[in-house]
């Protein structure tokens, strides 16, 4: 009997504290669910008794793009999928400006997507549609944390991730005091909160709308699909089948016509010597995907 008594302590020491993280955890993501979409409706309330100056419009633009680049080129093609190369220090500012988002720590952000590319739509997919529209939106924030010991061991070994992963909540914060050091409360509201809701719910509709919504050219092992109201709106993300058919491409959008804004970033980046190493769809490795749409 006092064998056991001793071995079961130690699970009381591990469990208490990860179920108060979680709850922490929980407490955190509704504070920021739920923030920014009250000052977006106090917004549209005073939008419709003001115009919008200047002021509020530039501050939503300029760290609407910078943030939402950050995202995607950063977190999501660069961390997460590696498709191209940079020095530290650019990929430090990428991974700034997509904490400043803010959708949680890099290493975190890019091992939950990896989760998701290794289960698309299945039981084991962090936020599949299959379990409904609100989950693969938002809920599933609530139900699963990443797991980057399983799904990006590297992770933890990039200085420049763990760097930004432990001061990301600094760069969050900045990307409130700034907006309200130039513009005030307004500025605060329409440069941060607002352009906060924005950037969520344009990032989340990647996982629900192009898993559900769209066309699906290539034949992929799940629901994928491009969407081109969310290709434009989240810088070329919402040609959505096209990376789950070559996630490792640098560019989503594989024709003229799909508008990839994170393509023509990184393109520049390459032009100017900040980038290289990037990776592209070949002719030959189209040919092998089947398409099953015009």
């Amino acid at each position: 009997m006092k064998s056991n008594a001793v071995s079961e302590q130690p699970k009381i020491a591990i469990e208490v504290p990860r179920l108060e993280k979680n709850w922490l955890l929980k407490i955190a993501v509704f504070v920021v669910v739920v923030g920014p979409l009250l000052a977006t409706l106090y917004a549209i309330t005073t939008f419709w008794q003001r115009y919008i100056n200047a002021t509020d419009l530039t501050l939503l633009l300029v760290f609407y793009v910078l943030t939402g680049l950050g995202i995607t080129v950063g977190h999501h093609r660069l961390l997460t999928h590696r498709s191209f190369e940079t020095y530290p220090w650019v990929k430090g500012l990428l991974l700034i400006f997509g904490a400043m988002a803010p959708e949680g720590e890099p290493g975190a952000w890019a091992s939950i997507h990896l989760e998701h590319h290794a289960h698309s739509d299945t039981d084991e997919d962090p936020h599949s549609p299959l379990v409904s529209l609100w989950h693969a939106h938002v809920g599933w924030m609530f139900k699963r944390l990443p797991r980057p010991e399983i799904y990006g061991p590297w992770l933890a070994k990039d200085p420049v991730v763990v760097f930004v992963d432990r001061t990301w909540f600094i760069w969050a914060a900045l990307s409130l005091i700034i907006p309200f050091a130039i513009g005030g409360w307004s500025g605060l509201l329409w440069g941060g909160l607002v352009r906060i809701f924005l950037t969520h719910h344009i990032t989340w509709s990647v996982n629900s709308i192009c898993h559900t919504f769209g066309q699906r050219p290539y034949a992929t092992r799940d629901e994928s699909r491009n969407n081109w109201i969310v290709g434009l709106l989240a810088f070329g993300e919402g040609w959505h089948n096209n990376h789950h058919a070559f996630p490792r491409s640098a560019a989503h959008g594989l024709r003229w016509w799909e508008v990839d804004t994170s393509a023509l970033f990184i393109r520049g980046l390459e032009v100017v010597g900040l980038a290289w190493n990037v990776q592209r769809v070949t002719p030959e490795a189209e040919r092998r995907r089947q398409r099953v749409e015009a």
